[in-house]
């Protein structure tokens, strides 16, 4: 986790209002932006690290709700106050590190395959943000188990 976060870090918002109906279009967002790492922040405020990866997801996303016939808005923001930052950080490292733990415990599940948790493995390593304390420990429990399927291991998969 980071301890010190410098002062303006840079945060993309997503506010949006779909219809009601068909909720197909509102299930699809909300898991859209679960894949992505989005954190709910504020009431309907989705927020993510602003990076030119996030931005243009987002924008996509926020294309997405307009052809649904919702309404969407995308900011850059940055937190008055470096607590905020430290706030908001926070949140994506307990998400990041929810993840590698649950990794790291069906690791020891001998019928769990190596390819599903490095499958698994790499989403989480996606939507690390802020290098939770625990992913290097999974990787590093993941390229112990190399052989164990017969594939290579190579740590490019990771």
């Amino acid at each position: 986790m980071c301890d010190s976060i410098e002062s303006g870090q840079p945060w993309i918002l997503l506010t949006y209002n779909l219809p009601p109906e068909p909720s197909a279009p509102r299930v699809a967002l909300w898991r859209k932006l679960k894949k992505l790492g989005a954190v709910l922040a504020h009431d309907a405020v989705w927020t993510l690290p602003a990076t030119s990866a996030t931005r243009e997801q987002v924008l996509w996303l926020a294309q997405e709700i307009r052809e649904a016939d919702g309404e969407a808005q995308v900011w850059v923001a940055y937190g008055e106050r470096p607590e905020q930052d430290t706030q908001l950080v926070a949140l994506f490292v307990v998400h990041a590190e929810r993840a590698y733990r649950e990794i790291l415990h069906a690791l020891d599940d001998p019928a769990r395959s190596r390819t599903e948790l490095a499958r698994l493995f790499r989403r989480v390593r996606a939507i690390d943000y802020f290098h939770a304390p625990s992913g290097d420990l999974a990787r590093a429990r993941l390229e112990d188990m190399g052989g164990a399927e017969g594939e290579n291991n190579d740590s490019r998969q990771f």
